[in-house]
Formats: C-alpha cells, sequence, structure tokens
C-alpha cells in the first residue's frame, strides 16, 4: 500500500504547496495567456502532473497511470455519455427544422420586447439545457438561438454565459454533485441541500441583475414583474427540488416551473412598449418554416418528460454496478486522514445519458425524421463532441491523478493556513477549478476533496465548504474559456475569445465575492442554514 507523502519537497509545506499547485499553473498559463486550446492545456497540465506525482510525491508509476484510467473512464461514462446524447437530440432538433420552429413559436407568443425574451430564452429556457445535459451545452443553443432572434453575437453570448451561472452546479441530472459525493466520500444528499440554500439566493437576483445591465436600472424597472415571476419561481423550486425531493431533477424542474410560469405570467401583463427593445420580426419572418411553431416544443417536452419518469422510476439503477477498481481500490493510505482510499467505479448501463438518447429516438420518430438525417445527426453530434470529450477525460483523470497521489491533500494544507477567511476563499477556489476546467464536474473532481481537507483542518464544516466548491464554481464557469470556445464556436465571434472573456470577468468576480460573504456568514452566523 502507498502512503500519501504531506511534504515531500524539501520536507516543508510551503515549498511541497507550490510544487502540487503546478499543473494547475500550467492549465492556468496556457489557457489565460498563452489562450491554448483547452484540450491542448488540460493535456499538458496532466503531463506535468504525471511527472510530480511519480518523481516528487513518489507515487509509483502503475497507480499514477492507474487514477488517470480511473478518472477518464469516470468522465466518458457517465459524465459524457449525457453530453453526446443532448447534443444529439439537438441536432435532431435541427434536420427536422423542430429549432426553426421553437423560434417562431417565441417571436409569436412572447411581447416584442428583447428584455423579455432574453429571461425567457437565456435564464429559463437555457437552464432547462443545462438541467438536462450540461458542459457547455446550454450555451451553444441559448446563444445560437438569440442570434437568430436578432441580438448582436456578443450580448447574446455574453447574458448567456452570465445567466447561466443559476442552474450549473446541478446540471447534466446533478452530475456535478454525484461527483462532489464521489471524491469527498460525503453524502450527495447533503451537499445537493446545501448548494440548494445558497444558489436561490443568486436565482433570484440573477434576471434583475442581468437585465439592469443589459438595459439600464430605470429599464428594468419598467419590467420588474416578470423578472420577480421568472426569477422567484426558479429559485423557490431549486431549493424545494434539491432539499425535499430529488437533487438530480432540480434543473429540469425549475427551469419547466419558470418557463411555465413567465409565460402564463405574460398572457395577463406585458409591458408597455418600448421601441428601443423591439424585435426587428420582419427579418426574422423572411426565414419563417412551414412546420407550426408549437411543434418546436417536441424535442425539449420528450426529453423533460423521458428524463423525469427515469429519475423518478429509478430506471438507471437497473444493472447497477459497483466496480472495484483494480489495482486501484484500497491500494493508497491516505496519511492526513489515517484511511485507505476507496476507488469505486459506479457503472450505470442505463446512466441518465441513455433516458437522453431514448427521448431523441422517440423525438426522431415522433417528427419522421429521415434514417439519412438521422444519420448525419450522429455524425455531426461527433464530430462536435470528440474534442470536449477528450479534455473532460483529462482534467477529470488529473484530479484523480492529484487526490490519489496525495497532491490535493498537500494544496488543502497549504490553503488552511489562511485561517478564518477560509469561507471567502473557498468560493474563489471553486471558482478557479471551474475556470480551469470549464465545468463543474471537472472543477468538483479537481478540487472539492481539497476543500474538504482544509475544512478538516480548521474544524470548518466540510459540507458547507464542499458545497462552496461547487457553487463558487458556477461564478467562474461565465469566464471559463472552454466554456466561452463553445458559445464562440457557433457565432460569427471565432477568434474573439478575449472579448467574451473582458465582457464578463468583472460579473465574475462580484458574484464570486457575494457568495464568499454569504458562506461566512454561513459558517459562522447562520449555522442553521447547514444541514445536519
Amino acid at each position: 500500500m502507498f502512503h500519501q507523502l504531506l511534504t515531500p519537497i524539501g520536507n516543508s509545506l510551503l515549498p511541497s504547496f507550490i510544487v502540487a499547485a503546478l499543473p494547475i499553473i500550467v492549465v492556468l498559463v496556457l489557457l489565460g495567456w498563452a489562450r491554448r486550446p483547452a484540450w491542448q492545456a488540460s493535456l499538458a497540465g496532466l503531463a506535468v502532473g504525471l511527472l510530480i506525482a511519480i518523481f516528487g510525491w513518489h507515487f509509483p508509476i502503475g497507480l499514477a497511470l492507474n487514477s488517470v484510467a480511473a478518472g477518464a473512464v469516470f468522465a466518458c461514462w457517465p459524465v459524457m455519455w449525457i453530453v453526446v446524447t443532448a447534443i444529439l437530440l439537438y441536432n435532431i432538433a435541427q434536420y427536422s427544422g423542430r429549432f426553426a420552429a421553437f423560434r417562431m413559436w417565441m417571436i409569436d407568443n412572447l411581447p416584442n420586447d428583447r428584455r423579455i425574451v432574453l429571461v425567457v430564452i437565456g435564464f429559463s429556457f437555457g437552464a432547462l439545457f443545462e438541467g438536462i445535459s450540461g458542459f457547455g451545452t446550454p450555451i451553444a443553443i441559448t446563444s445560437s438561438l438569440l442570434i437568430l432572434l436578432g441580438f448582436p453575437a456578443l450580448e447574446a453570448l455574453t447574458f448567456t454565459l452570465i445567466f447561466n451561472t443559476a442552474p450549473v452546479a446541478f446540471g447534466a441530472l446533478g452530475v456535478p454533485i454525484t461527483v462532489l459525493g464521489a471524491v469527498t466520500h460525503l453524502p450527495t444528499d447533503a451537499l445537493a441541500k446545501m448548494v440548494g440554500r445558497q444558489l436561490p439566493f443568486f436565482a433570484l437576483m440573477l434576471p434583475f441583475y442581468v437585465i439592469g445591465v443589459y438595459a439600464g436600472f430605470r429599464n428594468m424597472l419598467r419590467v420588474w414583474p416578470v423578472l420577480l415571476v421568472s426569477g422567484g419561481s426558479f429559485a423557490l423550486t431549486q431549493f424545494v427540488t434539491s432539499n425535499f425531493i430529488n437533487y438530480s431533477l432540480t434543473d429540469v424542474l425549475s427551469s419547466l416551473v419558470s418557463l411555465i410560469l413567465t409565460i402564463a405570467f405574460l398572457r395577463v401583463w406585458r409591458p408597455a412598449v418600448d421601441p428601443a427593445f423591439a424585435i426587428n420580426v420582419d427579418r426574422v419572418n423572411e426565414t419563417r418554416g412551414k412546420i407550426t411553431g408549437t411543434q418546436g416544443w417536441y424535442p425539449w417536452l420528450i426529453v423533460s418528460a423521458v428524463v423525469i419518469v427515469w429519475t423518478i422510476a429509478k430506471i438507471f439503477m437497473i444493472g447497477d454496478v459497483k466496480v472495484p477498481w483494480p489495482g486501484l481500490d484500497k491500494a493508497v493510505y491516505i496519511t492526513l486522514y489515517n484511511t485507505p482510499y476507496g476507488a469505486i467505479w459506479d457503472f450505470q448501463p442505463l446512466a441518465t445519458g441513455t433516458a437522453i438518447l431514448v427521448a431523441a429516438i422517440i423525438t426522431a420518430l415522433v417528427v419522421k425524421l429521415s434514417v439519412a438525417d438521422f444519420g448525419r445527426a450522429i455524425v455531426d453530434t461527433w464530430v462536435q463532441t470528440r474534442i470536449a470529450i477528450l479534455t473532460v477525460a483529462t482534467i477529470v483523470g488529473l484530479a484523480y491523478l492529484m487526490n490519489y497521489s496525495g497532491m490535493n491533500y498537500t494544496l488543502g494544507l497549504g490553503v488552511a493556513s489562511v485561517g478564518a477567511l477560509f469561507p471567502l476563499v473557498s468560493a474563489f477556489l471553486g471558482w478557479v477549478a471551474v475556470f480551469l476546467s470549464g465545468s463543474d464536474t471537472s472543477g468538483n473532481a479537481l478540487f472539492g476533496n481539497l476543500q474538504v481537507v482544509a475544512a478538516n483542518q480548521l474544524n470548518l464544516n466540510p459540507v458547507l465548504m464542499a458545497a462552496t466548491n461547487s457553487s463558487g464554481g458556477v461564478m467562474g464557469k461565465m469566464i471559463s474559456p472552454q466554456n466561452i470556445s463553445t458559445g464562440v464556436a457557433t457565432t460569427d465571434l471565432k477568434g474573439k475569445e478575449g472579448y467574451v472573456f473582458a465582457k464578463t470577468f468583472k460579473h465574475s468576480i462580484l458574484l464570486t465575492v457575494l457568495l464568499g460573504i454569504l458562506v461566512w456568514l454561513q459558517q459562522n452566523v447562520l449555522q442553521w442554514m447547514i444541514p445536519h
């Protein structure tokens, strides 16, 4: 059994901390300064991580490669399986004309006001995609839809990125929480409840905040009733679902409730007509198709229904197998905790990604998509997701390597040295993790256990700090190069990622600071908010 080393560099914490951070620094520099693609940055970070783990932490080569493999396999199944099937559903909607029909439904049924359209599509509808698939899917789809409705590409992408913060922690059917529980060995229900007692405050605030930035304070006040309905219904459902129903359904139910109540509210209340925010309907009508707008809802209603039934009936548990990872399970001893390190792969052949695949097939049959177009949709899906699969597999592999080698435990000890200020720092750790990886899931895999290590050293609540890694991560997703690149790929902003980064950075910092203050209050004043 390999016993983890905590201070292998010079038998001192500071140099050990600096060396342990090098893989993360490499990824940060390549992404933020050299502007390299995310897959190149993550591969470089993994290469540096392997060298440091093997030669610095004396982690056996076999165990090092095995831990990376365990992380990569977990990233592919179930994580990226969800992404692949969600993009397939999107492509089916494109080939069948239902995506264009959905756009026309929005034009025909919403007020001719860009403020309203931005909230309904960017916030409520975008959260549905985040809940079902995550991993950049909502950015690509909703920003494309807004651009087709006449929004400038930079505006559409910027505000979609900011809105995306509310649902990210429960995205992809709760996968970020599932991963957080796996790497921290804390109960996922407790983690979900804690996140559900942090993010609803931001969900309620975001529609007011974004429309205030977009249209100005006075113009935001002119539409405040619909902002309250949209944000309030989402926030309340997010809290109730994560705490009392099923955390994997949090975003799906929250977005559907927000969509339904917001659209229903707009039937009885409409803002005063303001030409400054009118959509050029004539230009949009130039591409009106023969398919009715109502049919544009088919793909999204079908996938929502299938996923809800799949989760409530626990179909995903059929055939579930807990596989002790060969050669890694309990082959490492966690020195800091005096306990063996387990390595269990929870293989579910009917994982939630399979539910989305079933929904995609049902959709194809309902819309009578030809076999040839279905095949084209599959080919397009592979082309669109292959680099993302490599990137996520690599970054999660790096996270597993840093956990099993002991590097993350060294980082946790170092970060714990900030003492009483750690609740404020905790939010920024999650922010950095998702900035690097582009995914709250990967961010939780990377730093989730680090948060627990630091919390235990400082006698802070580990559930609160681990949950904050996920909540803080959502604020970093809007500036993540990987996430921005996903959105840019569907617009005419290719090569201008820096402009998008500049537009979202200040909002990301402000929201993270606000979260840090909330976490400090929850640890020191509002302790009743922490689940037991």
